[in-house]
């Protein structure tokens, strides 16, 4: 009759908390990196306060054109706004002014 006898290894314990860790692991890391994790969070407002800087430039800007809009309406029509206007649709000028010519935005 034969008999084998074995070694005890202590490898079997160590498979559960292996995996333990590394369930907790994958977990932890996409708690703060994930879509709805915690560094996602900062992003979002970060990109939020960048987004209203925006908002409030546009806003400003619309103001002032609505304003440029209202001196050109019927019955209260400046004829400086006119003027000026006119002259820089048609590009003319007195002959006792100086025209200092600008190159327009985004024109090379």
């Amino acid at each position: 009759m034969w008999t084998r006898q074995h070694k005890k290894r202590n490898t079997g314990r160590l498979i559960v908390p292996t995996i333990s860790a590394a369930f907790l692991a994958y977990f932890g890391f996409h708690a703060y990196n994930g879509e709805f994790g915690i560094y996602s969070r900062y992003r979002l407002e970060a990109r939020t306060v960048e987004l209203q800087a925006q908002l409030d430039a546009l806003k400003a800007r619309r103001v002032e054109l609505e304003r440029r809009v209202q001196l050109l309406h019927d019955g209260t029509l400046e004829k400086d706004m006119l003027d000026e206007q006119a002259r820089r649709a048609l590009n003319l000028s007195h002959a006792d002014e100086i025209t200092i010519m600008r190159p327009r935005p985004g024109a090379n």
